[in-house]
Formats: C-alpha cells, structure tokens, sequence
C-alpha cells in the first residue's frame, strides 16, 4: 500500500540518488561491529551514504510499495526528518528536510543548523551537535489505529524498532556510526521541528563519521 503525499512535503525537493542493492559489508559483520557511538568526526557525508540510509529505513523495495522495514498492516505510521548540519553533507544545504519515501527525494522544511536546537530539547546531548546529520524518527498513531485500535500502541514503536536498527546497520556497513537517542523532551522536539500534534517523535538517531 502506497501512502498519500505527505503534508510534510511542501518546500524544495531534492532527488536523492538511487540506492545501491548489492555488494558491500555481510550482515553478520554489521551485526557484530554495531556499537552506540556518540563522539563524531567534523568530515560531511557524502550524499550517497545518506541517501542509502533513507533508503534501509523505509525506502521503497516491491512494486507494491512495501518498504525496507515491516510494517503492521503496511499501514506506515512512520514518518522520517533529516536534521543536516553545516557542511553536514556534501551537496546539500543545512536544514530541517522531511524525507519522502514515494519520490525517494529530500523536501526542506526549514533552512539553517538546527542541531542546537534538537539538543537543547534532548537534555543537551552533545552527541547531537556533533553528529553532521540527525535523523528523527517521528509517528502518527492514527495510520495503525484506524486499522487495529489501541493495538497500535504496541504495533508503532515495534515498527520505530525496525527502522531504527536498519538504520544502525546500514550506517556500520558504509563505515559510519550512530546511536539511538530516546531522551528527549517530546514537545520541546515538537516545536524546534513545527509539528503537527498527532505527529509524535519517537528516535533521534545522531548519525556520522565515528572519532
């Protein structure tokens, strides 16, 4: 089941370039090399390795439009914000971007370095600022309950589970590291990205170059 646009979809798009499907690092060797790191290098992504993230996250992979991560009901509750840093990734501005999964491609929200921001309203991790790219896995409940009730409850952050790991392991097998940040002030992360209110964040996931 393929989701209608997204409201979030509503600045400048950036096509991302495909992501690749073969090759690279085993499984078994991301498995076993995967560590929470929270201290990251200054260096800027290349925008290949972002877009191959978005991708393992909830990136597009039948003609069917099933995704990368199960989905109960392949509802898709899931939504994915992309916090870019200065000279966070090559080719890309700093900002707030909303990733739109039918398109495969990158929308601006807001311009700017807003990593301050993001931190203050997790307790002031540092990990965030100096990650050059946060990913921030956000969630409207109302996708999954309409399907199986308050069921969703439980089925919603299962699912935030998958993509979060994807995400993990994707970034090991193309040398980068993350951590997975669930220490947040949810309203507080609410206004510095402008939310809606039944859009809920559930991850920040700091993700870079490992010092």
């Amino acid at each position: 089941m393929i989701s209608p646009p997204s409201e979030f979809d509503k600045g400048p798009e950036f096509k991302l370039p495909a992501p690749f499907l073969k090759g690279g690092m085993s499984l078994a060797e991301a498995i076993a090399r995967r560590r929470s790191v929270r201290r990251y290098r200054k260096e800027a992504l290349p925008l290949a390795h972002l877009s191959q993230i978005l991708w393992a996250a909830q990136g597009i992979t039948d003609a069917q439009g099933l995704r990368a991560a199960p989905s109960a009901g392949a509802t898709y509750p899931l939504e994915l914000f992309v916090f870019i840093g200065q000279n966070g990734v090559a080719g890309l501005d700093e900002g707030l971007h909303h990733y739109n999964v039918e398109g495969h491609s990158l929308y601006l929200s807001r311009k700017g370095d807003h990593r301050q921001q993001l931190a203050a309203a997790a307790l002031g991790q540092k990990c965030i600022t100096e990650a050059p790219v946060n990913i921030v896995v956000c969630a409207i409940y109302e996708r999954t309950s309409g399907h199986y009730g308050k069921r969703a409850e439980r089925y919603v952050p299962m699912e935030a589970g998958h993509v979060g790991q994807n995400i993990s392991l994707q970034a090991v097998a193309l040398g980068l590291a993350s951590v997975m940040v669930g220490a947040f002030q949810d309203e507080d992360v609410r206004t510095v990205m402008a939310l809606s209110r039944d859009c809920h964040p559930l991850y920040i996931i700091p993700v870079g170059e490992p010092r």
